[in-house]
């Protein structure tokens, strides 16, 4: 005898919430990596695709650069800015790269959602290789917003 549609309903979903689990997420997409897990591999992640744009770009002119992030800089115990850096660029002499740090938590502090958090990457990173390459911030990336030049 077969079992009726509400008896197999009861004995796979016997609580009524519905398909849970990693079932219930499909199959990830071939070719595509898996979402973030945490605030900083996303950040990371953000970081790596405006790189990578970049660099491919500019490769020619930046010569061998480093980019990092960190979650916050190392500030000297007399710093007497009043702000906190978003960004260091440090340059390279001989066989020592260039090297361009993003620090995530002043960013994330300042953006109020994922959407300006991106924007602000963008310009970090965009205003930090145009100053290695010595031109204005709109040449190296046609996305940098046009009145901040």
């Amino acid at each position: 005898m077969e079992d009726s549609p509400s008896t197999q309903r009861s004995r796979r979903d016997r609580r009524g919430r519905g398909l849970r689990g990693p079932a219930a997420l499909g199959h990830p997409s071939v070719g595509r990596p898996p979402h973030p897990r945490s605030r900083r591999e996303s950040f990371d992640r953000l970081v790596l695709d405006i790189v990578t744009d970049i660099d491919e770009r500019w490769s020619d002119r930046l010569g061998l650069v480093e980019y990092a992030v960190e979650d916050t800089p190392q500030l000297p115990d007399d710093w007497e800015s009043g702000t906190v850096p978003l960004s260091s660029l440090i340059r390279g002499s001989g066989a020592t790269p260039t090297r361009l740090v993003v620090f995530r938590r002043p960013l994330e502090h300042r953006a109020a959602d994922r959407v300006e958090l991106e924007a602000m990457v963008l310009t970090v990173v965009v205003e930090q290789v145009a100053e290695l390459l010595g031109i204005p911030p709109s040449e190296v990336d046609p996305r940098y917003p046009d009145d901040l030049d």
